[in-house]
């Protein structure tokens, strides 16, 4: 059985998900500001970083990607339309808020250029490309956990936003019908921001999804 953690950082507070199993391994899913706290965190619980994995690459959800990637010397997984990203802030959303610092870091390591399964030391999960919010959106089922990472496709009554650089409305609401409401109803859905939800709840009180 895994266990998840979130720890909601940065101005935004964006939810960052540990996914770590009884040997004390972990993933790191969207690091996304307070990178020293999250690894002092870390350090804490004892656990050991396998990989940073990305549900997409707006600056909120990878502002601390570098600094947690150095420390535990681990690669990070971003899907290929959005592998200039990372360092270029304008297109993950950086540059268009002035108040906050500009993120322009490495390239990531490992390109996802298809769905299927991923497979990282002892973790396994289904990858689906959930377009939308941005491009190369990613969400990641854990069928035998009975829990998704869905990043900012999903939210407890609502949807992401599409008015941000390369959003799409449609592709976005396809993504949800035809990717997130088709996994078992109880599922848990763990947002890039905000509550945890599942396609049972949304299905039923979405105004987004239901037209109410």
């Amino acid at each position: 059985m895994l266990n998840i953690r979130t720890f909601p950082l940065g101005p935004l507070q964006t939810n960052c998900y540990v996914v770590s199993n009884k040997e004390k391994q972990c993933l790191i899913f969207d690091p996304g500001e307070q990178g020293e706290a999250l690894i002092k965190e870390l350090r804490r619980l004892q656990v050991k970083p396998l990989a940073i994995i990305l549900t997409h690459a707006h600056f909120d959800h990878i502002g601390a990607v570098d600094v947690v990637r150095d420390t535990f010397n681990i690669q990070v997984y971003i899907h290929q339309a959005e592998k200039n990203w990372l360092s270029d802030s304008t297109k993950n959303g950086s540059a268009r808020f002035r108040e906050l610092p500009l993120v322009e870091g490495k390239p990531a390591d490992i390109l996802i250029e298809k769905e299927g399964m991923l497979e990282v030391g002892p973790f396994s999960c289904q990858m689906f490309h959930t377009p939308g919010h941005s491009p190369g959106s990613i969400s990641y089922w854990f069928k035998e956990d009975g829990f998704a990472i869905v990043g900012d496709t999903l939210f407890q009554g609502s949807i992401g936003r599409t008015d941000l650089p390369h959003g799409n409305h449609k592709e976005l609401i396809n993504s949800i019908h035809n990717k997130l409401l088709t996994l078992p109803e109880d599922t848990i859905c763990y947002p890039g921001h905000g509550n945890p939800t599942t396609p049972e709840e949304e299905m039923s009180q979405n105004p987004f999804l239901n037209g109410f």
